[in-house]
């Protein structure tokens, strides 16, 4: 992982509890208690871990002439593809009173943006088109009324923004991931159905949860069945990023209930690609499961200390969907259940800690990936972790 050293002020937690999670894989504790349960953390958390890059979506989301408004938490970004195809994002909010300029969560197609308080209208590139009332007003200049833009890059795919103009260089954040994801051709698949999930554990703990498998073997009998829970490893490797793969079984042609593939192979997959789920977290709220066949991602919204907003999303090649018959349920009926299993799992896990004697445990052998997500955080909340300075 990239690690940059810029000073930020510490989370407000315990340091001696954070520098045990800093400890030496083996020797090292899961993060502080309060961590997953307070709210100064996590407004912490959303001024820095998630002040720089932040996955807002997939590409597919924005079709071209096309708006859409996405909730990062506290505030909204919206985004704007013009007929040329370029996609801008800016932050959701008016330039006149601060309205929003769209419904968090809703998409709609129009040649320009018009705030539905009192109709001022900005071009899809944020210029200011129309202020009702204010021509003849002295001194009133439009082009100093333009929609705040936000930093965008489109990768594989994926959106990503930066909404305090802090999150450096993007090529650093993704790292080698870049050479991993580029086989699968994420960014030509198409996404034709997306679940939403309310989960009522903080971002973390979803995120440790998706970072090991010890626990399939007890709560996922279906995924067992199709991967074997002991195979594979985690990686480590330069970028904001953890991840590590998983075999298939002797027959199964990817991950579904009776492990057949409903869809086709990727095409440019190498023969160990083709044998294996990779499982990846683009720090910090993006999931990402790379199969043979599709490509699922998880978008994490942190609405509160104990509850995350998920949507899962799953993507295939264009042919495949546009293929008489095709049927997605394959994959998706399977992630569902297993996702449910998952969230039932990160809820318990979230209500055990509030009991006022719990300590932070250590983590198993097979908790490698935990340990270096959990380092990530731990060295963010010390204030030398990868967030920059407000």
């Amino acid at each position: 992982m990239t690690v940059t050293t810029q000073r930020v002020p510490p989370a407000p937690l315990d340091p001696t509890a954070v520098a045990l999670a800093l400890r030496p894989f083996g020797e090292a504790r899961m993060l502080p208690r309060a961590a997953y349960q307070e709210p100064p953390v996590l407004a912490w958390e959303r001024d820095h871990l998630f002040g720089g890059w932040l996955c807002v979506g997939r590409s597919d989301d924005v079709a071209a002439g096309g708006l859409a408004a996405t909730s990062v938490g506290e505030y909204g970004v919206l985004l704007t593809r013009d007929a040329a195809g370029d996609l801008r994002a800016f932050e959701n909010t008016c330039r006149h009173r601060g309205h929003e300029l769209l419904p968090c969560g809703t998409s709609a197609t129009a040649k320009a943006i018009v705030c539905p308080y009192h109709a001022w209208t900005y071009r899809l590139d944020g210029t200011l088109q129309g202020a009702p009332g204010f021509r003849r007003v002295a001194g009133f200049d439009p082009a100093a009324f333009g929609l705040r833009q936000l930093d965008l890059r489109e990768w594989h795919g994926w959106i990503f923004v930066d909404r305090a103009g802090r999150g450096g260089s993007f090529a650093e954040h993704v790292g080698e991931l870049e050479a991993i994801v580029a086989p699968y051709d994420a960014e030509t698949l198409v996404t034709p159905v997306s679940h939403d999930y309310d989960v009522a554990a903080n971002w973390k703990v979803v995120v440790e949860n998706f970072q090991e498998c010890y626990h399939c073997s007890m709560i996922h009998p279906e995924l067992c069945r199709v991967s074997p829970p002991e195979s594979g490893e985690n990686i480590e490797k330069d970028g904001d990023w953890v991840g590590g793969w998983m075999d298939l079984r002797a027959g199964a042609e990817t991950m579904s209930l009776d492990g057949r593939s409903g869809g086709m192979r990727m095409a440019r997959l190498d023969e160990q690609e083709r044998r294996t789920v990779m499982y990846v977290a683009v720090l910090p709220n993006l999931l990402v499961s790379l199969h043979p066949d599709y490509v699922m991602s998880h978008l994490l919204t942190p609405l509160s200390p104990d509850l995350t907003r998920i949507r899962c999303s799953w993507s295939f090649p264009r042919d495949v969907v546009a293929a008489d018959g095709f049927d997605p349920s394959y994959a998706v009926d399977f992630w569902d259940l297993t996702n449910r299993q998952d969230w039932a799992a990160c809820e318990s896990v979230q209500r055990g800690m509030r009991s006022p004697g719990f300590e932070p445990g250590p983590m198993a052998p097979a908790e490698d990936g935990v340990h270096q997500f959990v380092s990530f955080v731990a060295r963010a909340y010390q204030g030398s972790g990868p967030v920059l300075d407000a």
